[in-house]
């Protein structure tokens, strides 16, 4: 046989692994599906022609082998132990107190990964080859199913690499994108079939199926996230087990985050329920896993699951709606969202009426059209979301959205983000900027300036008194008191009335406005919409440039060395106070007497004196306050050195309890903690400290 031949199929085999990869892992595919089908067909033909040559890699066996006669039960020699849910913040600080525990004295680092919702499998690969697939089962027995799990085309028939372990057996999850779904389900009702609920059921249908032909139409994906039995696999935490499968070939659960402890896991926590990624795939919670073997190792197991790991999960509703429209929404940094108006809908006891889309590439990933049937979901706490477009119910033909090209508002020429999938207004003048950014810099989270919403912000830059943040500062009470706009709200005929400002709120404005002069030069910063800049950023840069004249000074190289911060958050920083419109934003603010320095209490709250009161410590705030908001007791506490956090533990040096405290304080009565009425905590750190949250 020609040496050529041999080398042909080799080639083939390289290239279309290649692709499999960079099109279900890496999501950036090279060719078109026709070229695609080109080189598999060019490998079937030279297979066909030479079978021996056919090597259990390669790649022409995913379409397919005969079917089974049925499936075989197979023992689990490590046993798929479930792990324990959590439903509540308070369950789930309740699970990390525990562990605590049970390792005294002992830093945890916990790694963050996106519960699934898919149907968990173990694949076995020997001396680097897919040997054996099988179902979970009830965890001591489950089913093979190899020849379905040959044909998910992202995980791979042979590990990458020479120095492969002998043995690998990983743990995962099969699941199916909604888009996959979407798709089968037109090719379902158009073979006369009844089209599938969710993602989650056709998987667990598929992999069970006895002819993989069918299995292999499906583009079933998987993620690993856990290990069993192994020979040759040397690591000593679960983020180098993740690292190694990846360097193998095997795609690996998405996005998992590092946390240095339980306050920073309980952090992400919040995070992921006030705004959950835009994912492909379903997830129905979070789970939360020690990241250190040996840890594992000493906690070990209960009967029926782990004490190493848990997850928090979110109850998920859905309910199918209608696009209405379409419409694009200008975000404060220029960003282009687009929104679906939906036919309204009830979900979880909320009517729910818009979702957002996020950006052109979510649409087109989900082709969803205007008159579209779709399935929105709500999950937790988290905002709705278009999770799936029915196109088999698609009785005509829609029109695609266009994406515009130009700023609905201002008309400039839009931009996407070099290496990224947002489209934004480069405009810093454009009109639609500048309302998001007022009503931002006004907000609680900003500058909290009390009377500043978005009608006023409406009807101050409707009357042209206000084109940038500085002008708030040069307003008036007469100026103001005079202004009447109309109320959004009708009367019985139909009609909008007009509505006056008054003395009184022009007066309460005045006033929030003065009062936001001297909130300091981090609240400033997280205020001024600087792209990637936040309040823990901000304080982090105010921490080591306390003026705005050292913060301008600074070289992007300095700002990048600050933990926490990095090249990308530094070169914007640096950018924009040396831009043009940056250093007109500044000087006019410093023009109308805006503080731009931090005040010593909070840049150095490690000093000596009332500013160090609290250095060191670690409080938690719970119930209703009735001199403060939780955010200014939470500033208060950060400006004399404490940290607050959301979970009571024995680490935690005092609770602050208001009206109908709950469960936290009757955990820091059982834990010892001492607890504070608002009133004695005022006592504690001294009358004189209070004014600082004023």
């Amino acid at each position: 046989m020609a040496p050529s031949i041999e080398s042909e199929i080799a080639n083939l085999r390289d290239e279309i692994a290649r692709h499999d990869r960079l099109y279900y892992v890496d999501a950036a595919p090279q060719i078109s599906d026709l070229e695609y089908d080109r080189l598999l067909r060019r490998l079937q033909d030279l297979e066909h022609q030479h079978p021996e040559l056919v090597t259990p890699d390669s790649p022409t066996r995913r379409v397919g082998d005969s079917p089974v006669d049925h499936l075989q039960s197979v023992a689990h020699v490590v046993p798929m132990l479930s792990i324990d849910n959590t439903y509540s913040r308070e369950e789930l600080a309740a699970y990390f107190r525990r562990t605590e525990k049970l390792l005294p004295g002992q830093a945890i680092r916990w790694v963050m990964e996106y519960k699934i919702d898919g149907v968990a499998a173990s694949v076995l690969y020997v001396d680097g080859l897919l040997h054996q697939a099988v179902t979970r089962g009830n965890g001591e027995i489950g089913d093979d199913i190899t020849h379905n799990i040959r044909t998910i085309r992202d995980l791979p028939l042979r590990l990458r690499g020479d120095d492969v372990p002998a043995l690998l057996e990983v743990r995962g999850e099969v699941y199916m994108t909604e888009v996959d779904l979407a798709d089968l389900n037109v090719r379902q009702v158009a073979a006369g079939q009844e089209p599938f609920k969710n993602t989650r059921n056709v998987t667990a249908g598929t992999i069970r199926l006895l002819d993989p032909k069918i299995a292999a139409t499906r583009n079933l994906r998987f993620f690993a996230h856990g290990v069993g039995r192994t020979d040759g696999l040397r690591v000593q935490t679960h983020v180098d087990f993740l690292s190694e499968l990846t360097r193998y070939g095997i795609p690996t659960t998405p996005d998992v985050r590092v946390l240095a402890d339980a306050d920073a896991a309980m952090a992400a926590v919040a995070a992921v329920e006030e705004s959950m990624p835009e994912l492909p795939f379903d997830v129905d919670g979070i789970v939360f896993k020690v990241d250190s073997l040996a840890q594992r190792e000493e906690l070990g197991i209960r009967s029926k699951s782990p004490r190493w790991v848990v997850a928090y999960k979110f109850e998920r509703y859905e309910a199918l709606s209608t696009v209405e429209r379409i419409e694009v929404q200008v975000g404060k940094t220029g960003t282009i969202t687009p929104v679906a108006h939906l036919t309204p809908v009830n979900i979880a006891e909320t009517t729910v009426s818009r979702a957002s889309l996020h950006n052109a590439d979510e649409i087109e990933r989900l082709d969803v059209r205007v008159g579209d049937r779709v399935v929105v979901e709500k999950a937790g706490k988290i905002i709705p979301k278009v999770v799936r477009v029915e196109k088999h119910l698609r009785t005509t033909e829609l029109p695609r959205f266009v994406f515009p090209v130009a700023c609905p508002v201002c008309d400039a020429a839009l931009v996407r983000d070099e290496g990224g999938v947002y489209i934004r207004c480069p405009n810093p003048q454009c009109p639609a900027k500048l309302r998001q950014r007022l009503i931002y810099f006004g907000s609680r989270a900003g500058m909290d300036i009390d009377g500043l919403g978005e009608e006023m912000v409406d009807l101050l830059i409707t009357r042209g008194l206000v084109s940038d943040y500085a002008d708030l500062y040069r307003l008036t009470e007469d100026q103001l008191a005079d202004l009447v706009w109309l109320n959004p709200r009708t009367t019985a005929g139909g009609k909008r009335m007009q509505v006056q400002v008054g003395q009184r709120n022009a007066k309460k404005l005045v006033a929030g406005i003065e009062a936001s002069r001297t909130r300091g030069l981090a609240r400033l910063l997280a205020s001024i919409s600087i792209r990637h800049v936040g309040p823990r950023v901000a304080k982090l840069l105010t921490a080591q440039y306390p003026t705005i004249a050292s913060l301008r000074q600074a070289p992007a190289e300095e700002l990048a060395a600050i933990h926490e911060v990095g090249e990308a958050i530094a070169g914007s920083v640096h950018a924009f106070l040396n831009s043009d419109a940056g250093n007109r934003i500044v000087n006019e603010l410093a023009r109308v007497g805006v503080v731009l320095e931090e005040p010593q209490a909070e840049a150095d709250a490690g000093d000596a004196g009332d500013s160090a009161i609290l250095a060191g410590k670690t409080l938690v705030i719970t119930g209703t306050l009735a001199g403060h908001t939780r955010d200014e007791m939470k500033r208060w506490i950060e400006r004399l050195g404490g940290r607050a956090t959301d979970s009571v533990s024995k680490k935690t040096d005092f609770v602050i309890a208001g009206e109908n405290a709950g469960s936290k304080l009757t955990k820091a009565q059982q834990l010892g903690v001492r607890v504070l009425s608002e009133t004695e905590f005022a006592e504690l750190v001294g009358e004189a400290a209070a004014g600082e949250t004023e």
